[in-house]
């Protein structure tokens, strides 16, 4: 029982990780200041005429839609796009040998996978409103993307290479006595011509405005295609809904460790 009470300590120190890291993305959606393009560079413009360019930072949000001069195009799907997450998983079955406390061995099925090829690649893009368009850098970023694939295909694969579409990989060798069932391709990526809210750093420290990943590790960089009150309401509610799951799994833990302990 003292076992279980452990795990159950474990998963609500986990989830006070997870319910603290909502509530700072909350915080900071409600912290930084609403701007628009053109606001952002009267303000540099007004400062470096006052004391020189180069050192002005602000924390803000702006709306705006996503374009690129040079996009990226996705591995798997051949997607347009500023951002994208590649995985191509192998699923197979094995047999597993197994023995008891009295040694009798038993031999079982087991379902596995592993990753044969995982990638992802952003390149800097332009957020455009009505009254400008200013350079994101999205290094850093909490990027919310679309999921463009997820496909399982079944059977093994001829030959030592996988492809798909264009993309292609060499294949090791499986281990023993396990039969590849299929593989699985999912890709997600940022597309081009989408409004994006940008929640970010804007700093003119190389010579034009830029949004980047704050300098304060407690600030939040997030490049999202939700709405400024969707993002809000969401952490919100996930923050709320980990502090009880916290609660209710540590006072649970300690008493089953007490429990185990004094039995």
């Amino acid at each position: 029982m003292h076992i279980v009470g452990f795990i159950l300590i474990v998963v609500g120190i986990s989830l006070f990780f997870v319910q603290r890291h909502q509530k700072q993305r909350a915080f900071s959606l409600k912290s930084a200041r609403p701007t628009t393009v053109a606001e952002l560079q009267q303000t540099a413009g007004a400062i470096a005429a006052e004391i020189g360019g180069g050192s002005w930072r602000d924390y803000v949000k702006v709306v705006g839609q996503i374009s690129c001069d040079r996009p990226l195009v996705s591995e798997l799907k051949q997607e347009t796009c500023v951002h994208y997450k590649m995985t191509v998983t192998r699923e197979y079955e094995e047999t597993v040998t197994s023995r008891d406390k009295d040694g009798k061995t038993t031999r079982s099925t087991r379902r596995s996978s592993e990753t044969v090829s995982s990638n992802q690649q952003s390149v800097p893009f332009w957020l455009e409103d009505a009254t400008g368009r200013i350079e994101v850098n999205p290094q850093g970023a909490a990027i919310e993307t679309i999921k463009v694939l997820d496909e399982f295909r079944q059977g093994e694969q001829a030959g030592n290479r996988l492809t798909f579409g264009q993309f292609s990989v060499n294949l090791s060798a499986g281990g023993s006595g396990r039969r590849t069932l299929g593989y699985r391709y999912k890709e997600q990526i940022l597309p081009l011509g989408r409004r994006a809210l940008v929640l970010a750093t804007v700093s003119d420290g190389v010579g034009s405005l830029v949004l980047q990943k704050p300098l304060d590790g407690s600030k939040s960089y997030l490049i999202s295609l939700k709405t400024d009150e969707e993002l809000t309401q969401s952490a919100e509610k996930t923050a709320q809904a980990m502090f009880y799951g916290m609660v209710g799994c540590t006072v649970l833990g300690v008493i089953l460790v007490l429990v185990g302990l004094v039995t």
